[in-house]
């Protein structure tokens, strides 16, 4: 990104912020600075996978008896689809934390804002959970086991296989799409909500189509529901280290390549 860009592309925060212009140095205008580019992103993470992680539970709760992932991978990725269009000038709108990290290591945010974000992203998926738990009947909150992720398969290594490849492709668009400057879109909200319910589609009989530890940790705070949880963090951390390979060694711009600069 050019020295003039600040938090103006979805998804990418490359920049520090904008530089306290020379003489302009006065006590409210580094605060405005620092809530600007510190800690209004923070809040917007945490606000918008509060968010998200609510509709998402609420669409698996709602779903509950019926064996179709049409419900939960429509909300899922219409509620994503729009929280990026909503926040993504504010904070990137990443809402998940594999996604934060694919794009640290693909050159797309700053090493100091990473734990935050993951913090924030964590702290909203909890919240969204217990919004869920808090609206729902408790017979049918505990049918659904509050929309917590469990795998449909005793094969737990493919069920991890699954979680990759599935946080792979979203990944893989996420900064192909939003990050990546040969590439970038402004479609890549709409086109990332689409890869999620189509993830769903596809994976959800499955494993679930997790594809975001912050949307399985809050469900299994409030439903007290840790059987295999596990899975749900090393999958997506393995597909999103995945797409980082692909785009540094093969598929990323002349900025992002560590190869044939």
């Amino acid at each position: 990104m050019s020295g003039e860009e600040t938090k103006t592309e979805v998804f990418t925060i490359t920049e520090s912020g904008e530089q306290v212009a020379e003489g302009d140095t006065s006590s409210a205008n580094k605060k405005r600075w620092i809530f600007e580019q510190y800690v209004q992103p923070c809040l917007a993470e945490l606000f918008g996978t509060t968010l998200f992680v609510f509709v998402g539970c609420a669409s698996v709760i709602g779903n509950v008896g019926i064996v179709s992932v049409l419900q939960p991978s429509v909300a899922h990725g219409l509620a994503l689809g729009v929280l990026i269009m909503v926040f993504g000038q504010i904070s990137g709108g990443h809402f998940n934390p594999v996604v934060s990290l694919s794009i640290y290591l693909c050159g797309g945010m700053e090493l100091r804002l990473l734990v935050p974000y993951i913090l924030a992203q964590m702290a909203g998926g909890m919240s969204g959970a217990g919004l869920a738990k808090a609206v729902f009947p408790i017979t049918v909150y505990n049918s659904a086991l509050g929309g917590a992720f469990l795998p449909n398969t005793t094969d737990l290594g493919k069920t991890t296989l699954v979680e990759a490849i599935m946080t792979l492709f979203l990944t893989t668009v996420v900064c192909m799409g939003a990050v990546n400057t040969k590439t970038r879109s402004p479609w890549a909200p709409f086109c990332i909500g689409l890869t999620v319910t189509a993830n769903i589609f596809a994976g959800g009989l499955l494993s679930g189509a997790c594809m975001n530890p912050a949307r399985a940790f809050g469900p299994a705070v409030a439903a007290n529901q840790w059987n295999h949880h596990w899975i749900y963090w090393v999958g997506p951390t393995c597909g999103a280290l995945l797409t980082v390979s692909f785009i540094r060694l093969v598929f990323g711009d002349h900025k992002t390549r560590l190869v044939l600069k």
